[in-house]
Order: C-alpha cells, then structure tokens, then sequence
C-alpha cells in the first residue's frame, strides 16, 4: 500500500514553492537568504527551493548534505570499471581522479559475452558536482544497454544522443569519445565534441579529432566513424580537458603540446605506464595547485606480439 502525503508536508511544499515564486519577481532567486551571496549551482539545478549556501546551512543540514555526497560518490565508483581490462591483444588501463567529492567525467570499458572486442569511452558532463554526476550516471546506463544488444557504434552514438537530449535539461550536454578496438587492430572511433583522441606510434603522435556535436544538443544529430588500424605496441589515448586545461603555479597551461611531448616519451610503454607516466607529469607540472577539473586519462593499447 503506498503512504499517503500528510497534509502539513504538503502545506510546506506549497510554501516552499511559494516562496520561490516570490524571489523569481523580486529577482533574489538563487541569493542565500543570509548573505545574500549566489548559492552553489549545482545545489540549486539539484534543489530550485534551495534558499542558503553551504556557509550558512544548520548543523543538520550539514550532516545531511555530507551523508549525501559520501553515498553519492560509492555509487558513483561502483559504475566505473576495472582499472584494467583485456581482450584478445588489446589492453586498456585509465586514471580517473574527481576535483571534488563526486565527478562528472565519464569512463566505461566494456568485454561483451561474444569475444567481438574491447569497447570504450570517455567523456565530460556539463557543469560539475551533483548534478553531472547525476548526467554521468544516465549517460553510463544508456551506452550499457546499447552495448549490450550489439548496436554499431554509429547507430549506438545516434541512438545516445536522442536518449540524452530527452531526458536532460536543454541546458545540459555531454563530450564523448568512445569506439571499438577490433581483434584485427582496427579501431573504430566516434567523437562527439571531446577532445582530441591521440594515437601513439612508434613514429610519433598523431591526432584524431571530433567529428560531430557534443550530445544532448540536437536530438537528430548524426556522428561519422573514423577508423586507423594500430600495429602491436600502438596506444590509443583519451583523456578530458581536466588534463590539457590544467594550470601550474604561475598559470601556464599544460595544454595539448605537452600532452603529445609526454606521450612521446612513452612510445613502447604498456598501457598502465603511459596512463601513469602522463598522470605524473601532469602532477609535476601542476605542483600542489588545487584541482580546478576533474581528471580522467584513458589508454587503449594493442600488445605487442609475443615472442
């Protein structure tokens, strides 16, 4: 039998939404009623009734708050994969670390039943906290279920795309590069918006970039495939702008150049050395300046033949 709302709990929801209204005409909305200072806004895109920052919450409302951004974060490392995975002759290995407490960057690497390969993506929610993590979330359960049926990967990136743009605020978008790393060593890519996917050879790096709109801004939007076959010990490297638009001490940014100068470096290397070795520059170079992004680096590598 389903409880029925007291009708004092709905007197106060009336109320709060009242009151809402109210600061909409008088244009305080989304001002701490105490310090008159904006309040967070993913706390208020979570909660519209919101009506004090994190300053001047009651101790209660702390201890609330806390409990649920601790459990917000288990759940959201129970969805991200092994930090390891292999198929056939490919591996793969990521670095996933969050500004805050939950995190809007999106990984996946997925083995289906049927041996075709290694799928992956990785990508960045609009917006931080909460409500990217929430997006984040619905963006993994979307590409989970298409893989599952065995959709391509164009159709999969299309079928996405609506599924996003439906069920998400018109605010609201998603980069994402994701694809498929064959038994024969092709890989197949779609990148919709995200950063430039990198290849590492051991000629050098080479550059893949975006070829269609991030997702969840046009519903009907369609996303070309790109295909590059790598050699045994090739890599392919995702990664967010977490990475490339970190700063160092004096504001410098890392940017793509430095990217591609470490990845060079790491010709060779397995995929948890390079995803390693790029994460440890990129400590380095930042030097204890507090995280601003959110940080994923994710590596796909065809093994080398064994001897």
């Amino acid at each position: 039998m389903t409880a029925q709302p007291r009708a004092e709990d709905l007197s106060r929801l009336l109320a709060d939404v009242d009151g809402a209204l109210a600061r909409l005409d008088q244009g305080t909305f989304g001002l701490c009623e105490t310090c008159r200072d904006p309040i967070e806004p993913e706390r208020l895109m979570a909660d519209p009734l919101t009506r004090f920052c994190l300053d001047h919450l009651d101790q209660r409302e702390r201890q609330a708050l806390e409990q649920d951004l601790a459990l917000s974060a288990r759940i959201q490392a129970a969805l991200l994969p092994s930090a390891e995975a292999a198929a056939g002759d490919w591996e793969s290995h990521f670095r996933y670390v969050p500004a805050s407490v939950v995190s809007g960057d999106y990984c996946d690497i997925i083995r289906p039943d049927n041996g075709e390969g290694l799928f992956f993506a990785a990508g960045d929610i609009s917006g931080k906290g909460v409500a990217a993590s929430l997006l984040m979330s619905h963006l993994h359960a979307i590409f989970r279920s298409l893989v599952s049926v065995g959709m391509p990967l164009m159709q999969a990136m299309s079928q996405a795309n609506r599924l996003f743009c439906e069920s998400t605020l018109p605010s609201s978008y998603a980069t994402l590069a994701c694809g498929w790393a064959r038994h024969s060593g092709e890989v197949e890519l779609c990148n919709a918006g995200h950063c430039p996917a990198l290849v590492v050879r051991r000629d050098g790096v080479s550059v893949i970039e975006s070829s269609g709109l991030p997702l969840g801004m046009f519903c009907s939007s369609q996303y070309p495939a790109v295909r590059c076959r790598l050699e045994p010990g090739d890599c392919l490297v995702l990664y967010t702008d977490g990475v490339t638009e970190a700063r160092s001490r004096d504001g410098a940014e890392y940017g793509m150049d430095r990217l591609i100068e470490a990845l060079a470096a790491q010709r060779g290397a397995t995929a948890r050395q390079l995803a390693a070795a790029i994460a440890e520059d990129l400590e380095n170079f930042r030097a204890g300046v507090p995280r601003a992004d959110d940080v994923l680096i994710l590596a796909v590598r065809r093994m080398a033949v064994r001897q």
